[in-house]
């Protein structure tokens, strides 16, 4: 078995009235810090189940470079060289035996891409430019659970002295007022590599490819423009346009997370491990026949299934490094899901926790996901080293939880936007195999940020 559950978790829930618009229980947190919203958008959406809600940290873990801040709700604060993932195993103690909700407190939070430079070794080229932190994770002691299949809204915090204070202080900021949200851009948007820019880079992954160095390397553009303001009303406007069941909306004293992601990375639940790549799209026509022969021509695309089977290898040889051996299994090939501006195709791997091993053991061998570095990871991960000329921040990291009975869920930070020092920046990107072609490679990374351009449109400065 995985690594042994101790005591249970021992906690209090109070049943607040159900409502499916988790919009409007949250929108009264939405400006504090270290609220943190995980969202299914659901009903919109209705692949998700559960939406997650919480505040108030009894600490938070976020790490610069070297150094991680850990500051507790008291005041005081430490510095730590130590192994950030080692710092949060710390904080959430061992694994205790889970309930039936899927978190009912511990850690929540991103961990971005750049946090891969504390696992792997990676030249240091591309320029932090955003300086956004590479894990920015609280500690709680309770969340609100929206169980959107049993129409049921619960409040879990932990059955001690802290978990009944956090509780009255959850349930005080609830009946607050929601603030005002005054957001817009006042410029233009603008890429880090124009369609001749993104040429030439194709062509040096190309000569990698011929040379051997890698089968696969995921390429990304970065968009960018100023803004003014609290992003929650964009946040509102782009999960109304791209509903995903991945969804977050992370608000920290430094800056704001918007992701629309589609795409699970771990969740790890009773030992059962599992990860969903896509690999494969094409984007969505609002005509119906356009449509269906747009989603026949990816289901039956050799290079986007080869481009898939890739990165399920890749996947599988993660999960085995902390899986029992012999239970890694590919339970779906190359299913076709539909989201509103693009189609996917999305495979999945599942695998059992070896004895002793536990949810951080298998976010560390993973880390960052195969499906946005490409195959083999270490050498593709130096390739967009060099090829990208600003580090990704969260884009392509993983937003989730990792709760104290040993249970854990992540999305891949794609479709995800970051607002902070009056900026607001966003990716979006594709994995380049030795028959991909540059044009449409790029037009690709556009269709992917259609919906992230279109609504922000709506939000010019007059």
């Amino acid at each position: 078995m995985p690594a042994p559950f101790g005591l249970p978790v021992v906690t209090i829930h109070l049943d607040l009235p159900y409502s499916s618009d988790s919009a409007r229980l949250f929108a009264p947190l939405a400006h504090q810090p270290w609220a943190h919203w995980l969202d299914s958008a659901w009903p919109a959406s209705r692949a998700g189940r559960y939406d997650i809600i919480t505040a108030l940290p009894r600490a938070t873990l976020v790490t610069r470079g070297q150094e991680t801040r850990i500051e507790y709700a008291e005041g005081r604060f430490e510095q730590s060289r130590e192994s950030p993932l080692d710092l949060l195993r710390a904080h959430l103690g061992p694994p205790r035996a889970p309930l039936a909700a899927p978190f009912t407190g511990g850690a929540l939070g991103y961990f971005g891409y750049d946090l891969a430079r504390r696992l792997h070794r990676l030249p240091a080229v591309a320029k932090d430019v955003e300086g956004v932190p590479e894990m920015a994770v609280g500690i709680y002691d309770g969340a609100l659970v929206i169980d959107h299949d049993e129409h049921r809204c619960r409040l879990w915090a932990s059955d001690d002295a802290a978990g009944r204070d956090w509780l009255e202080r959850f349930l005080t900021a609830l009946r607050e007022e929601s603030a005002e949200s005054d957001f817009a851009l006042t410029g233009e948007i603008e890429c880090s590599l124009d369609r001749e820019a993104y040429r030439r880079a194709f062509a040096r992954v190309q000569d990698y490819i011929r040379a051997g160095d890698c089968y696969q390397a995921n390429l990304a553009i970065r968009f960018a423009a100023p803004c003014l303001g609290h992003p929650w009303a964009l946040y509102l406007a782009l999960r109304a346009r791209n509903p995903a069941p991945f969804s977050a909306w992370l608000n920290f004293p430094f800056g704001q997370v918007l992701s629309s992601s589609p795409e699970r990375f771990l969740s790890v639940r009773d030992g059962l491990v599992e990860t969903r790549p896509i690999k494969g799209t094409r984007p969505r026509s609002d005509d119906l026949g356009e449509d269906a022969r747009r989603q026949a021509e990816l289901s039956g695309s050799a290079k986007d299934r080869a481009e898939n089977l890739m990165i399920v290898d890749l996947l599988r040889n993660d999960l085995g490094q902390v899986c029992a051996p012999g239970s890694v299994t590919v339970p779906s090939l190359f299913a076709l899901e539909s989201y509103a501006t693009v189609h996917h195709l999305v495979s999945t791997v599942q695998g059992r926790l070896a004895d002793g091993r536990g949810a951080l053991d298998q976010l560390a061998a993973a880390f960052p996901g195969g499906s946005i570095t490409g195959a083999p990871k270490l050498r593709a991960m130096q390739i967009i080293e060099e090829l990208e000329a600003e580090r990704r921040g969260v884009y392509c990291g993983a937003i989730g939880y990792l709760g104290h009975d040993g249970g854990m869920d992540t999305n891949i930070a794609i479709r995800t936007l970051t607002c902070g020092d009056k900026h607001l920046r966003f990716w979006a990107g594709g994995g380049l195999v030795a028959d991909s072609q540059a044009d449409a490679e790029y037009q690709e990374c556009l269709d992917k940020a259609r919906a992230s351009r279109e609504v922000l449109a709506g939000f010019r400065a007059s």
